[in-house]
């Protein structure tokens, strides 16, 4: 298993991306497209299904369970918003996370074709997840308006907020999808994984909720920081916290170059494995 010079460069990713983009544009494209292929409604599935499950989830826990964030002026329409937030940010990491295991098994006929980029499977997928994203925001800004009649200015830094999130997916993909030609029982595990997420993150209740000596560890889960930051900049009109957002950046760099690195150094071997 060996990797050649660009494959270890700290620009190798950015490097691959750039070259690659066109082929990457039009696989996501038709990602999306097949995805809702032979359905009656087409891609209207694709803002559809956001918006079922934020009339669900705010029906289940905001008049069923009543819970609350202990905000001002808070009703059901806003505690869905606060708690759709969270679960955007939680759909993005984990729907690349969950497609990961599966990206080289499912593309076999890739494998073996040498002037063929793997690695762009998984650029590919990460990028399908922020489409869908996108309409998923679309869709929480479209409620927030409805709820308050205005949207904050600071919405305008959600991009920052959410590129560090893109960089650790890819990585944590590359290396997923690595190991999962190796093992077969990763795709169980990043199953697992990705519910265990969905409740150590402060989505169905505020940080401020959990007892002080445990809060520090829960930033030690990966879409805590993020979600903070996304509701401080789309739901309470604040800036980011650029500290803490720096710090992620410079941690998902290192996360992305090295499930990059891993993925070339063992790409050699798929071929034998598949």
């Amino acid at each position: 298993m060996t990797a050649n010079k660009e494959s270890l460069s700290l620009y190798a990713p950015v490097h691959s991306w750039w070259r690659n983009r066109y082929l990457i544009g039009q696989m996501i494209r038709r990602e999306v497209l097949e995805r809702y292929k032979g359905s009656a409604f087409g891609l209207i599935w694709s803002f559809a299904h956001p918006l079922l499950m934020l009339l669900v989830y705010m029906f289940v826990f905001g008049v069923v369970f009543k819970m609350r964030w202990g905000v001002e002026q808070e009703n059901n329409v806003q505690f869905a918003i606060v708690l759709f937030a969270g679960l955007i940010v939680h759909a993005l990491f984990s729907e690349c996370l969950i497609r990961a295991p599966s990206l080289i098994l499912s593309n076999t006929h890739f494998v073996k074709k040498v002037v063929f980029p793997l690695e762009t499977l998984v650029i590919v997928s990460t990028g399908t997840a922020l489409f869908h994203m996108s309409v998923s925001v679309g869709i929480l800004l479209l409620f927030f308006l409805f709820a308050h009649f205005t949207i904050h200015w600071t919405v305008v830094f959600l991009p920052v907020v959410l590129f560090p999130l893109l960089l650790m997916s890819m990585g944590v993909s590359w290396f997923v999808a690595s190991v999962g030609v190796f093992l077969r029982d990763v795709a169980q595990i990043v199953g697992i994984l990705s519910t265990v997420l969905l409740f150590l993150s402060p989505i169905f209740y505020p940080l401020s909720a959990v007892p002080a000596a445990l809060r520090p560890y829960l930033y030690l889960n990966p879409l805590t920081l993020i979600i903070e930051q996304v509701r401080r900049v789309v739901i309470w009109g604040d800036v980011p916290e650029w500290g803490p957002l720096s710090a992620y950046f410079l941690v998902s760099l290192v996360v992305m170059w090295c499930g990059y690195w891993w993925f070339q150094r063992t790409r050699n071997a798929f071929a034998d494995v598949v």
